[in-house]
């Protein structure tokens, strides 16, 4: 993913408006990213998968022995206390 500062976004923003289009462009702040620029049409499909519903029936067989075998990272404890209340 490009990479740019705010700083950059504001004195560029033609040219990084055309960077957007073929492919995200995170703008950082003080070195962190901060936001990131998509085409609209990039916008839209993201946002049709984040409303689809899948079903046990629309995984494979390798599909859901990965979801079964799947561990969590060890940095994940650190939210156990969430769970237990």
């Amino acid at each position: 993913m490009v990479r740019i500062s705010a700083g950059k976004l504001q004195r560029q923003w033609g040219r990084i408006q055309d960077l957007a289009i073929t492919g995200p462009v995170a703008v950082t702040c003080n070195g962190r990213d901060r936001m990131v620029l998509l085409s609209s049409k990039e916008y839209r499909r993201l946002k049709r998968r984040d409303q689809e519903v899948l079903a046990l029936a629309d995984f494979t067989e390798d599909d859901l022995q990965a979801i079964r075998a799947a561990e969590p990272p060890a940095e994940a404890g650190q939210f156990d206390h969430e769970l237990n209340g």
